[in-house]
């Protein structure tokens, strides 16, 4: 780690919050002596000064003792095991030895030999744990580390791999070279599902890619990987048994079996499960375009994109049973884990009961309605799959009948659902307020508790959260007719219901999301849902997310991830020459929310004809969270109140966005694919000039007012992707883009001398 990399975390999270690697408070004997634990309604919003330091460890352990003491990081570590080592725990020691080499700057050397003369040993006590890797893995372990020795003790593999992913993340650089910070760590995780959903299906994910994520979950401790492998878009694993479904189904990108079980292996060495999902009954256009005899509705409808999310399998077919417990047979043998996704989300009713012969098959056998006739098919197909050991999951879509009582619902639709599964005794979990393709930044996903029965929760935090003072009730309220009881307030899941509460999981929808955006539209928002999964909700400090938070970005780029990298490279791509105006823009604003920019699901909502959405747009690399806006942000609420000495920050970071619109329309005009940016640049620029007249900068005869102008501007092109209901019907701002700084514009504003 080079000293370009501190002064680089330094501008995004000490102006954040005056506070360089320090994680959520911890425990009071961790704080120096004669410096009180701070709370956080006793500090300036977001801004933190005169704090010790100490090491940042996330997931916030449950407890972290640490006075903030660090001592050289040796050129060797003796590595002591109470018991012979597995080779899955070896090749995590390997990895521990790479990632504190690149943390640390220079190469670390791991031995078993008797320790030199005051020499740092490691010493590894674990218990064996035949549920690992499964749903009943022991994760807890114990970490001590001092300047006499290091003490990892685990309750199974998977403490080992905790614990040494925590022993990593306490390396920093010091003038004088790499250190170690001393601490005791005790760390259990809250929930034992914490999961990570992605979708191959819709935009192909090479294995690399894939391989890629793992790494990095492992740093953050999630430990499910629930991979999205067919849908309507696509099926994308070999079949021996099928192979049209790879040869037709994919559209010649799929993974090979050996390729899945190069994921599965690595996935295991760093302990995590995962789980394939092959979506049924509907979903399944790639599949009915490699054996179109099992479709509902024949012949299959090739000319209509929509159509894509459409088709459904003939469940009334006898052949069709065969089939997909066929295909479910090939697919489990690849994936050891327990639980097997069948999807069964989203059902077009009309696919069966518009559909002749099957209306007749329900009339003769007196299924009273689809949701019925779906729940005949789950039955079936976890009949099947327990034969071969397997507990089915489904969306929450398959419990509207009767389904076998050890189904797994993901509830994805709202609380109502996970309540309705719950009282059930349906072991549960979460997603819904979790999806990453809403594109919310991610301090509303992180202050959404996955036990929150709120509806659409962290959708007005966001809202709330990126138009500042204005109250969420200010934004345009969904349609009346959209109004059902499930949006009613629900009364707090019982503890006999919370037991059933497995964990929670992320998810990335990938229409709109190609190999070069996985990863920052993956990271750093699941490392604070990983904390939010794992930790307590009272170790889940919002007040020190950002700070927090861009230092994880930084150092999992560092530790792999390519993030930084694959941004520079489409703005290469859209400006070569030219970035420097675009990265300064793009660093400023976010993409427009909840599905706004998926412009396929607008127009099938409006019934439009479908096209393929091109990526690699301005709004396709902006991120949904800007470091620098934060900062921003934070710095004017702690300028009005009392902070007085960061007036010249302020003033630099706004005229830098003033200035930024001329280099921008200039790099645009040599450059067609930034044009659809000019308006947002433009607003940018308004916005900073307006900042800069409230700190008394640049007054004009009507300064005051085009600054309300310009704020009013913004703060409608931001709500017009407030919540899903107001995207259907309404315009979105040019270049699906929205401004960040709206909230420290408008604080400096309001606090202006007339």
């Amino acid at each position: 780690m080079t000293a370009d990399f501190f002064k680089h975390i330094s501008a995004r999270t000490l102006l954040l919050c005056g506070l360089a690697l320090l994680g959520p408070p911890p425990c009071p004997t961790a704080w120096a002596q004669g410096v009180a634990e701070p709370h956080a309604t006793d500090l300036p919003p977001a801004f933190v000064r005169n704090m010790v330091r100490a090491p940042l460890v996330m997931p916030a352990p449950a407890v972290l003792q640490t006075s903030g003491a660090a001592f050289a990081l040796p050129q060797n570590l003796t590595v002591h095991w109470d018991s012979p080592p597995t080779p899955l725990l070896l090749r995590a020691l390997e990895r521990l030895r790479m990632r504190v080499g690149l943390l640390a700057g220079r190469p670390i050397d791991f031995t078993q030999s008797p320790p030199q003369p005051g020499g740092l040993v490691l010493n590894i006590r674990t218990a064996k744990d035949p549920a690992f890797p499964g749903p009943a893995m022991q994760e807890g372990y114990t970490l001590d580390v001092a300047p006499t020795g290091i003490t990892l003790t685990a309750q199974g593999p998977a403490g080992v791999l905790h614990g040494l992913t925590s022993l990593s993340q306490l390396v920093r650089q010091e003038l004088d070279g790499p250190v170690l910070a001393q601490a005791h760590i005790e760390d259990t995780p809250r929930f034992a599902w914490r999961g990570l959903m992605l979708d191959t299906s819709r935009h192909f994910m090479p294995l690399p890619d894939l391989l890629r994520q793992l790494d990095a979950m492992e740093m953050v401790k999630l430990n499910v990987l629930h991979i999205h492998l067919s849908d309507g878009a696509a099926f994308r694993v070999e079949s021996k048994v099928f192979p049209r479904l790879h040869t037709i189904g994919s559209h010649g990108e799929y993974y090979t079996q050996e390729q899945i079980r190069q994921l599965v292996r690595e996935a295991t060495d760093r302990g995590i499960r995962v789980v394939p999902e092959f979506d049924t009954p509907g979903h399944s256009y790639a599949m009915l375009l490699a054996y179109p005899r099992y479709a509902a509705n024949a012949p299959l409808n090739t000319t209509d994109r929509a159509e894509i999310n459409r088709a459904a399998l003939d469940p009334t077919n006898p052949a069709t049973s065969g089939f997909v417990n066929a295909v479910y047979a090939e697919m489990a043998a690849l994936f050891p884990d327990p639980v097997f996704h069948i999807g069964g989300d989203e059902v077009v009713a009309k696919q069966w009961a518009q559909s002749a012969h099957i209306a007749a098959y329900m009339k003769q056998h007196h299924v009273a309605s689809v949701a019925a006739l779906q729940a005949d098919y789950t039955r079936h197909v976890a009949s099947a799959l327990r034969l071969r050991g397997k507990t089915v999951m489904g969306w929450d879509e398959v419990q509207e009948a009767d389904i076998p009582p050890d189904t797994i619902i993901e509830s994805w639709r709202g609380p109502a659902h996970t309540a309705q599964a719950t009282a059930a005794g349906h072991d549960t979990v979460i997603s819904g307020p979790y999806y990453l393709d809403r594109l919310l930044p991610a301090s509303a996903y992180y202050t959404t508790d996955p036990l929150d029965m709120r509806k659409d929760a962290a959708e007005a935090r966001a809202a709330a959260q990126t138009t500042g003072p204005t109250p969420p009730d200010a934004l345009p309220p969904p349609p009346t007719s959209t109004d059902k009881p499930e949006d009613a307030p629900l009364p707090p899941l019982t503890d006999a219901q919370k037991t059933h509460v497995l964990g929670a999981e992320t998810a990335l929808w990938a229409e709109v999301v190609s190999p070069d955006m996985l990863d920052g539209r993956v990271w750093p928002r699941a490392a604070a849902l990983a904390e939010r999964f794992w930790s307590a909700p009272e170790r889940c400090n919002a007040t020190t997310l950002y700070p927090r938070l861009a230092i994880m970005a930084d150092r999992l780029d560092l530790l792999g991830l390519k993030a930084h990298a694959n941004t520079q490279r489409m703005l290469e791509r859209l400006a070569p020459g030219e970035t420097e105006a675009t990265d300064v823009l793009l660093k400023a604003v976010s993409p427009v929310r909840n599905y706004a920019h998926n412009h396929e699901f607008l127009q099938i909502r409006h019934k439009q004809t479908a096209t393929l959405q091109q990526l690699g747009t301005p709004a396709d690399i902006a991120s949904p969270d800007s470091f620098e806006a934060e900062t921003f942000n934070a710095e004017a609420q702690a300028f009005i109140a009392g902070h007085t000495e960061l007036r010249h920050d302020l003033e630099t970071m706004l005229t830098r966005w003033a200035n930024n619109d001329s280099a921008f329309a200039q790099a645009a005009a040599h450059n067609a694919g930034l044009t659809p940016a000019l308006p947002a640049s433009a607003q940018l620029a308004r916005l900073a000039r307006a900042g800069l007249a409230a700190l008394g900068e640049g007054h004009t005869l009507n300064w005051r007012e085009n600054a309300r102008t310009a704020l009013a501007d913004a703060k409608k092109d931001i709500a017009a992707s407030a919540s899903i209901h107001v995207v259907t019907n309404t315009p979105q701002p040019a270049g699906d883009l929205i401004q960040r700084i709206v909230p420290g514009v408008e604080v400096l504003l309001d606090q202006a001398i007339p």
